[in-house]
């Protein structure tokens, strides 16, 4: 697959195909990005578990933290990684070890690893590279261009409804 650009329908589909989703990286910083990208996901319907060894047992965003993926007691449909490039193939590691195995494994914006996504596409999960779930979903669902930013889509089609605070879904074609 070519991770230098994603078709809409990608992203889309695997934004409205996801329901559990694990965060790793999450800080308890609410300034850190990863902090407000797992209460937008947490207010927009999705169940999201934080992921980090330092957090381990506390409570981030009213949901409990996990020191690793194998701990976090519900299949996962999508790991979301907020760590270096270089962290990501002991991640995938991870997530190859998770039964049943995740859908996707998304990498947050600036974190790339080709190698560890060949790995993971192997075994049948959908991977995508140097995108934001919060960023791709205001885009695709329009909400971005209520703020005057250029979304890039176009439609005249009423937004789908989805459970979560200002949620409106993720647009059909």
């Amino acid at each position: 697959m070519n991770h230098d650009s994603y078709d809409d329908a990608y992203i889309g589909g695997i934004l409205n195909s996801v329901k559990t989703i694990a965060m790793v990286g999450a800080s308890a910083n609410d300034v850190r990005p990863s902090f407000f990208v797992l209460k937008y996901l947490i207010n927009k319907g999705f169940e999201v578990y934080p992921v980090n060894p330092g957090q381990a047992g506390k409570e981030i965003l009213g949901r409990m933290c996990y020191a690793r993926l194998a701990d976090i007691p519900v299949a996962l449909d999508m790991v979301d990684v907020f760590r270096a490039s270089n962290a990501v193939p002991g991640v995938v590691d991870e997530v190859l070890k998770l039964e049943p195995l995740p859908k996707v494994i998304w990498m947050q914006l600036t974190v790339r690893n080709d190698e560890a996504a060949a790995r993971a596409e192997a075994a049948g999960i959908k991977v995508v590279m140097n995108r934001c779930p919060k960023i791709e979903y205001g885009r695709l669902s329009g909400e971005i261009a209520w703020t005057g930013v250029n979304s890039g889509v176009l439609s005249s089609k009423k937004p789908v409804m989805r459970s979560g605070f200002q949620s409106f879904g993720i647009r059909q074609k």
